[in-house]
């Protein structure tokens, strides 16, 4: 019986996993970052953003699909 309480209850924790991937549109995107500066951006260099960074990532379109209206 334990085994079965512990197979249902990861079996809910994938399919909530996925539902959130599918609802966050993960999986539209090929690749998490556009390029090794945005990378790298993302995880230092947010903190101290610069013109030179906001010109890149105009051009790469480092911030995804624009949503209107919200």
């Amino acid at each position: 019986m334990k085994k079965l309480g512990l197979v249902l209850l990861f079996a809910f924790l994938l399919s909530g996993c996925g539902t959130a991937a599918k609802e966050s549109e993960f999986w539209q995107h090929s690749s998490m970052y556009s390029s090794w500066e945005h990378m790298g951006f993302s995880m230092w260099g947010y903190k101290n953003p610069t013109n030179e960074t906001l010109k890149e990532s105009k051009s790469e379109d480092w911030w995804g699909i624009p949503i209107e209206g919200k």
